[in-house]
């Protein structure tokens, strides 16, 4: 029964020997079984970026998070009457208007703070807001003066996490200082701010100036809303690496080593609500603009992209084995098949691991380093041949390069790369030209000899 076994195994160690297709669906079969480690990577991935962003949100709590400031607006109340069950009453309303004028000017400076491994990347702006509101016009909704609420009015300032607030804001209207209450009078188009009490009935100005100062701290990005009829923001940073982001573009900007300066202008025409409207009659959110300042290199979604070319390293390092194979006559087994992949899987866990230390560049270069040289000494010993071992090293150096400059490239990436896998086909048919591959086992070939 043992000998009908060894024979058995001896029968089907001789096929995949001999028989080329029975080797290539063996060699297929390992590559896609490898592709299981790989996608393993691709999780570790994920885990570690969830790591960060939760390192990031548990600086950011006890700093600020990402503010978007909305404001000021102008709120005022007023009777909206109707016959119910035969009887006149009324419910209060709130109108909304917006500036006529918006100014924002300021100073953004970054601060880049450890948590473990973890950069995170913080900042403190002072912001002066300044600008003119018209007189509030109920005309168009057909309102009496008697049931506007004039001594109601108030003014409100959406500021996403106020534990960002750092100094107390103190609010001027027409010159004269307003007190300012934590939290919001209603939440019709912000959920979180501040507000002033703003008393209109003694007055008789068609238009009304405010001016207030923000100093904030925050996380990542910084952005607004263009309430005014005219909007104006004015940034200025020594962080080199901005990101401008939202529906609106600078209108001018200069970014250097030294930072950067950016103006935006916005006009009431190129958003989609009106300057007043009725409780939560419009969203503004959806015309939100500003600037991220983070980090110029996201390690990992190189290190992502990276592992997506995994298929297509094995793919080509097996292909040069089977070459070797053919071209010399010598004899590559499966299970060193195995471990070749193995290795070529473990570059992304070191290139992984390095990476949270020494960027991806570097990174790239010790683990790809690291799995050229394991491979290449295996092969050595294996095959015990200079050439075929110098011819392995050069291939898979080429290999490695080829991915790391496909990384480097955003726009060009589809390009390059559908122009290296034209030219590595090309090259795998001139060498495999003079195969016989039906007569592979009978007679030598010339070729990596």
């Amino acid at each position: 029964m043992e000998q009908s076994e060894n024979n058995t195994l001896e029968r089907i160690n001789s096929g995949i020997k001999n028989s080329i297709i029975l080797k290539v669906i063996t060699i297929t079969v390992i590559a896609l079984l490898l592709l299981i480690p790989a996608s393993s990577i691709e999780s570790l991935i994920y885990e570690r970026q969830f790591n960060r962003t939760e390192a990031v949100k548990e600086v950011s709590s006890k700093w600020g998070g990402m503010q978007e400031l909305t404001g000021p607006y102008l709120t005022v109340p007023y009777k909206k009457y109707y016959k119910s069950d035969g009887e006149v009453k009324y419910e209060i309303k709130r109108a909304h208007f917006l500036p006529e004028d918006l100014d924002i000017n300021g100073v953004v400076t970054p601060n880049k703070l450890k948590r473990g491994i973890y950069e995170v990347v913080l900042y403190n702006t002072k912001l002066n807001f300044s600008g003119i509101f018209s007189k509030p016009d109920f005309s168009m909704w057909n309102v009496n003066n008697d049931d506007i609420l004039w001594d109601d009015a108030y003014l409100s300032i959406g500021i996403p996490d106020m534990s960002g607030v750092k100094e107390q804001v103190d609010v001027l209207w027409d010159k004269r200082k307003l007190p300012v209450e934590g939290g919001l009078a209603d939440y019709d188009i912000v959920s979180s701010g501040i507000t002033s009490r703003v008393a209109l009935s003694d007055s008789t100005d068609e238009k009304h100036t405010f001016n207030f100062t923000l100093d904030l701290n925050g996380n990542e990005s910084l952005s607004f809303i263009p309430l005014g009829k005219s909007t104006t923001v004015a940034l200025e940073s020594p962080w080199a690496d901005p990101s401008f982001m939202g529906n609106f573009l600078p209108s001018e900007r200069e970014v250097t080593d030294d930072g950067f300066d950016a103006k935006w202008k916005i006009f009431s025409l190129n958003r989609n609500f009106p300057q007043q409207w009725i409780n939560d009659a419009y969203k503004v959110n959806a015309a939100s603009f500003g600037v991220n300042l983070l980090l110029p290199v996201d390690d990992y979604q190189k290190n992502m992209r990276s592992a997506k070319y995994a298929m297509l390293i094995i793919a080509f390092t097996f292909a040069i084995f089977f070459l070797v194979e053919i071209l010399n006559k010598k004899r590559f087994h499966p299970f060193q098949y195995v471990l070749v992949g193995l290795a070529i899987v473990l570059f992304y866990s070191l290139l992984l691991s390095f990476s949270e230390h020494t960027g991806f560049n570097v990174a790239y270069l010790i683990s790809s380093v690291a799995v050229v040289a394991l491979i290449s000494i295996y092969i050595s010993a294996v095959f015990k041949q200079i050439k075929i071992t110098a011819i392995t090293t050069v291939l898979l150096s080429v290999i490695y390069f080829f991915i790391y400059i496909i990384l480097q490239l955003q726009d060009f990436a589809l390009l390059v790369g559908s122009v290296g896998l034209f030219v590595a086909l090309a090259c795998v048919m001139y060498f495999s030209r003079n195969i016989d591959w039906y007569n592979i086992n009978k007679k030598p070939v010339e070729g990596l000899q």
